[in-house]
């Protein structure tokens, strides 16, 4: 059986999602969870979406349309580019792999932020292509000085997930700057940029606004933060038309979902339930964070939908407990294991999570 797959393969590990709802239920018996583990919208999904899909349920018989036009058409409108610079993915996930697999081989290198997306290295380790993991100043922060000099003569790609997931930090416009205008011209620049509708810092700016600065620049976005219809998976890219062009010769057709690409059609359609939503995050990310520290936790600075916290123990023990209580949120694995990430949710849900925390921090007081 040692021959059955690759080495790289044999390396792989399964990606692990935040614990479902239904799952808590058969295993601890617990009916009325909050889930606060996997970054999505509380807000759920726009209603413009729930009508622009039960209208076109009629037609699941049908292949979804293998370009499509006219979600690629609303997105190069959406953001002022030619359409020929737009690809779609079945979620931002996908856009990752196929990145790896289009432009990168075993004899190239990639360089990523640790701890950062876990997709990176998976995607990376699944094509067999060598990468640097570059620690964040603390495990939180991010280092621009640090990406650079992991750059090598073979570098293919940079990733940067930016605000970054799961500590929530930001590269300012500044250093980023800086990195596109350093990187060696072979080098593609990968700005991931899932949660850039919650940044909200001074010196954050999309990478969208860069474009200038370098051609191999591909910016990725999903639908599944602020849009809300994370079940609908649906990400995107923006680059260059010729960069742009062999990733759709790679894609796998049809892979966006009919329901998908009207799904995230009619999202676009409604910027107010967006601005809700990220005017919701801001205020429950300033009054959950305070909260928190209240309680003698350390949270750290975060442009994100969620935060990431330091209860100075094993974090596993503190998931576990939480679980116990109805609170689903993330355990994350070393260098930050002592850390939980948290999902901001709506204030009744966010009350629960501050009452079972204290709870949790009353027993083992």
């Amino acid at each position: 059986m040692d021959d059955l797959v690759p080495p790289n393969v044999a390396r792989c590990v399964p990606y692990q999602p935040g614990k479902p709802l239904s799952e808590l239920a058969r295993e601890y018996g617990v009916v009325d969870a909050v889930k606060l583990a996997s970054n999505e919208n509380p807000l759920g999904p726009s209603p413009k979406v729930v009508a622009a899909l039960q209208a076109a349920l009629s037609e699941l018989h049908f292949y979804p349309d293998g370009a499509a036009y006219d979600l690629r058409h609303d997105l190069a409108r959406h953001h002022g580019v030619p359409m020929s610079e737009v690809v779609l993915g079945n979620g931002s996930n996908e856009l990752i792999d196929l990145v790896v697999r289009t432009f990168a081989t075993r004899d190239d290198h990639a360089v990523f932020g640790h701890p950062s997306f876990v997709c990176y290295p998976m995607s990376c380790t699944a094509a067999g292509v060598p990468f640097s993991a570059v620690p964040l100043k603390g495990n939180l922060a991010w280092d621009a000085d640090a990406l650079l000099a992991a750059v090598e003569p073979r570098t293919k790609l940079l990733f940067i997930a930016n605000p970054n997931n799961p500590t929530g930090a930001h590269m300012g416009a500044a250093d980023l700057e800086r990195v596109l205008r350093a990187l060696p011209e072979r080098v593609i620049a990968v700005l991931d940029e899932a949660y850039v509708e919650f940044a909200d810092a001074p010196d954050f700016a999309s990478a969208l606004t860069m474009r200038g600065l370098r051609e191999r620049l591909l910016i990725l976005r999903t639908f599944s933060k602020a849009y809300g219809i994370a079940g609908l998976r649906v990400g995107y890219a923006i680059g260059p038309a010729h960069v742009v062009d062999f990733l759709h010769r790679v894609r796998a057709p049809f892979n966006v979902s009919s329901l998908g690409q009207v799904g995230a059609r009619a999202a676009l359609q409604d910027p107010d339930h967006v601005a809700r939503y990220v005017a919701l995050n801001a205020r429950e990310r300033a009054r959950v964070g305070a909260a928190l520290r209240e309680l003698g936790l350390a949270v750290a600075p975060s442009q994100a939908n969620f935060l990431l916290v330091d209860f100075a123990r094993p974090g596993r023990e503190v998931y576990e407990a939480l679980l116990r209580l109805g609170v689903i949120v993330r355990a994350m694995p070393a260098p930050i294991d002592t850390w939980l990430r948290i999902t901001l949710g709506t204030e009744p849900q966010n009350d629960r999570l501050i009452a079972a925390v204290r709870e949790v921090l009353d027993a083992n007081a």
